[in-house]
């Protein structure tokens, strides 16, 4: 009786020890980059108004409009290679979750248009300075890592971002 009862105990731990690492699994699926701005790690995308591009949070891609139609890549395009992810303005975009953001580009384009900027925010990742052998260039596309001094704000464009 005594041993069936520990067999009993062993095969729940067992099967509890085995969900939770299956919980645990998912949970960093999706998290925000480390320029992406501070409180917000439920959202979906960013968009990007001094690149005109999208940025999917989930897939960890940048989507942007090239040869005619939407791109998703895990490269800005080659002319904004060089962009300051860390110093660039990041909109929040809290309101929509489905596949295709650039559904409403027309929209974002003209209220959070090139050197737009709204409340301050900071970014998640630390500043990278590198003064020498890549000209201060950091990560896969060359894009140039600093802290803060970007924009942010509570998923509409208007309001705090968290400091």
């Amino acid at each position: 009786m005594k041993t069936l009862k520990l067999i009993a105990v062993g095969i729940i731990l067992l099967v509890s020890s085995s969900m939770q690492s299956q919980v645990s699994v998912n949970v960093n699926l999706g998290s925000p980059p480390s320029w992406g701005p501070v409180g917000y790690s439920e959202v979906d995308y960013y968009y990007l108004p001094d690149v005109e591009s999208y940025y999917d949070v989930r897939a960890s891609q940048f989507i942007y409009f090239g040869g005619g139609k939407w791109v998703r890549s895990r490269y800005l395009p080659r002319q904004y290679r060089g962009y300051d992810l860390y110093n660039g303005y990041k909109v929040v975009l809290n309101d929509y979750h489905g596949p295709a953001p650039y559904t409403y580009y027309k929209k974002h384009k003209v209220k959070y248009y090139k050197g737009y900027k709204g409340s301050p925010q900071r970014s998640i990742g630390k500043r990278h300075d590198n003064h020498g052998g890549n000209n201060g260039n950091h990560g896969n596309n060359g894009n140039r890592g600093h802290k803060g001094g970007g924009k942010g704000n509570n998923g509409n464009g208007h309001g705090k971002g968290k400091n």
